[in-house]
């Protein structure tokens, strides 16, 4: 390549007597230029170059063939069209000046074309029988940065399509000719943004990478700049020949001509995050966009294999019987009915629930979630829920909060103001916040002095326990949904799983509700992420009364069997009962009327009011997607007329349940009422 050097900037010297160059004699000034064969890859081969003097100096051309390319060298004398500023590897050194004038110098012109394949064999769509010829063996693949891989994997992945349409493809053989697609891409990218630095950079530095950036992919193309117009003739004189590569997309594509901001900002971010080396964490300025415009090819593979990974994810990793789809519809209605999932499901909600609820916020593909791990840790979730069967705390609970978080974060738009690891914590912290729940409550652990108690210090017993067993769980590498995640990235979403588990804790309820309360009553308010989160859970764990009636009467029902179980091990413990624990002095209407007075309609109505303070000014004047123009009352219309308001399901649920509890107490006071007034009829007696 030295040699090489030497003889381009030899032939750039050679002008014409005017100073311009003599186009119409190119024709006959080209000559091809083949490297030596098994030479065209070693850093010393010289190609044999036929050089050609014209006596009057004219612009000489000359066509180089090396790995597969054809490089266009034109030699410009000096005054002619040359580029900008590059120097060739190591130059001779110009001759001394003359009288204090620099000698004139010419400038080189290097233009990469395509492979020497024709347009329409490298742009022509493949046939049936070519893709039925074409073996996804992934060991004899060429390296992802040599001419022959982009259009390997373009071919496959078009393949892979056909194939999963038909069903025809295992997922290992889908898995390893992605990652090959992806890495395929990366290159692609890697070397753009290279490309764009090293333009950037001193000269001197930029002559060291000549070599290198004469490799590049096969869908590139390099050129060479033109000089600056604007710039003075006898500053381009005093220049050095110089090369400048510019990357373009191939004349052929057809997506050439695309512009980034056509492609949907998520898309745009998809691709830069997976498809590049860009840390997870890094933080990207405002204004910054991923810079796409001379990869066109990466926006249409990236696109392509956003479409297969979806497909991937909703049907071939992980199955949905038709039962489970149907019911499903639904998953976006406050009073989902869990129970119809539960039967549809095989009694399997929470595996079947808890992925697509990953899967539709983006989850599993943010996080980079392979699917078999993610059905493995759902699947040990929902055992670990059903190991002492409880009436209440089981898989059907965990199903129902989390279906009752995903209404919080979608039909009020809470997802637009928390993060992708926000999101993803608050998702999976309801999916695990009873998890191995032993049907019984702190109170009777600690009055019972059970090892859970003793290893928690009486504090927050069953909560300590979800959270640690479900982390232990994910350190197995078989149910790891948190593998790719970074160490910023795990310690965020720990800490946040904590905190919003801890916060279902009941002994924690009214002060809650009181810190959320103050701070809301400022000016001001700036409301914790973590806090409201946590807050979320909590109401979304004792939101039953707050469904449908036919819902919460099951619930109910439910509940009341788990306590009553618990009282009955109270009673052969010889320990006082628990409050609701003693199925025979238990009042059930007058409970549920207490509960939904107390707990959660003023719980109900604090969330409401965080969630307003929130995202109203998300939401200009207060109209948002998901907005109420109904205010709560006149008096409140009279007096913030533009305040931002959520619908509330709940509001007519809970005024409707507790109607009918309190007729139903009616009814059982009147029985109550009889049995005593039967009790205390005393029999007549005879008299002797």
């Amino acid at each position: 390549m030295m040699r090489r050097g030497k003889v381009l900037l030899e032939s750039s010297r050679q002008g014409s007597v005017d100073g311009k160059p003599n186009v119409a004699n190119d024709k006959e000034l080209v000559h091809k230029c083949h490297s030596d064969p098994g030479g065209g890859r070693a850093l010393g081969a010289a190609p044999r170059t036929h050089r050609h003097r014209s006596a009057s100096g004219a612009t000489r051309k000359c066509v180089l063939t090396l790995d597969g390319y054809s490089y266009v060298i034109v030699a410009s004398p000096p005054g002619g069209a040359g580029a900008p500023r590059e120097e060739a590897p190591r130059p001779p050194p110009p001759p001394a000046p003359r009288n204090g004038t620099p000698p004139k110098q010419g400038a080189l012109t290097i233009v990469r074309r395509s492979s020497s394949r024709s347009k329409a064999e490298s742009c022509s769509t493949p046939t049936d029988e070519q893709l039925d010829s074409l073996d996804l063996d992934t060991e004899h693949l060429p390296a992802v940065d040599t001419p022959d891989a982009c259009d390997k994997a373009a071919l496959r992945l078009r393949y892979l399509l056909r194939q999963l349409n038909r069903g025809e493809i295992s997922a290992e053989t889908l898995q390893k000719n992605l990652q090959y697609a992806a890495k395929v891409l990366e290159a692609v990218y890697i070397d753009e943004t290279k490309d764009r630095r090293v333009a950037e950079q001193p000269r001197a530095q930029q002559s060291t990478l000549h070599m290198r950036r004469l490799r590049t992919p096969c869908w590139a193309r390099c050129s060479v700049e033109k000089p600056n117009e604007a710039k003075p003739a006898v500053a381009r004189q005093q220049s050095a020949p110089t090369l400048v590569f510019r990357r373009l997309a191939d004349e052929d594509d057809e997506l050439s001509e695309v512009q980034p901001d056509a492609v949907p900002p998520e898309v745009r971010e998809w691709l830069a995050s997976t498809f590049t080396r860009q840390l997870a964490t890094a933080k990207r300025k405002s204004d910054e966009k991923p810079k796409f415009r001379s990869v066109a090819h990466a926006i249409r593979a990236g696109i392509f294999v956003d479409r297969i990974y979806r497909r991937v994810t909703s049907t071939a990793l992980m199955q949905f019987p038709q039962d489970v789809i149907r019911v499903l519809k639904t998953l976006d209605e406050w009073s989902f009915d869990v129970f119809a999932l539960h039967e549809a499901s095989s009694g399997a909600p929470v595996k079947y629930l808890g992925y697509e609820l990953l899967n539709r916020y983006g989850m599993i593909h943010k996080f980079k979630v392979p699917p078999t791990i993610l059905e493995n840790f759902l699947g040990r979730i929902e055992d670990g829920y059903c190991k002492f069967n409880n009436p209440y705390h089981n898989n059907l609970h965990a199903a129902d909060v989390a279906q009752t978080v995903h209404y919080m974060l979608c039909q009020t738009g809470l997802m637009n103001w928390l993060s992708d690891l926000e999101i993803f914590a608050t998702l999976v912290a309801a999916v695990v916040h009873d998890f191995e729940h032993t049907g019984t409550t702190n109170n009777f652990h600690v009055m019972s002095g059970s090892d859970t108690a003793l290893l928690y210090n009486d504090r927050a017993v069953l909560e300590n326990h979800h959270i640690s067993a479900a982390f232990r769980l994910m350190r197995d590498e078989e149910c790891n949904i948190l593998q790719n995640l970074s160490r910023e990235e795990f310690r965020e979403f720990r800490t946040l799983v904590i905190d919003m588990v801890l916060a279902t804790d009941m002994s924690f309820h009214f002060q809650q509700l009181k810190n959320m309360r103050s701070l809301l009553t400022l000016a001001e308010p700036t409301v914790d992420k973590s806090k409201a989160a946590s807050l979320i859970l909590h109401c979304c764990d004792i939101s039953h009364p707050a469904k449908r009636w036919d819902l919460h009467h099951r619930w109910t029902m439910s509940l009341l069997d788990e306590f009553f179980l618990q009282g009955d091990k109270e009673r052969d413990l010889g320990l006082p009962f628990s409050p609701l624990c003693d199925r025979n002095n238990t009042l059930v209407a007058e409970s549920q009327i207490g509960f939904i007075e107390f707990i959660v309609e003023p719980s109900m109505g604090v969330c409401a009011d965080m969630l307003e303070c929130i995202l109203g000014p998300l939401h200009s004047g207060g109209k948002g997607p998901n907005s109420s123009a109904e205010p709560i009352n006149e008096e409140s219309a009279a007096s913030e007329p533009s305040k931002f308001k959520i619908r509330k399901p709940w509001v007519a649920c809970l005024s409707d349940n507790k109607k009918i509890w309190k007729e139903q107490a009616a009814k059982d006071a009147e029985a109550r009422a009889k049995q005593e007034e039967e009790n205390n009829i005393v029999p007549p007696t005879t008299e002797e």
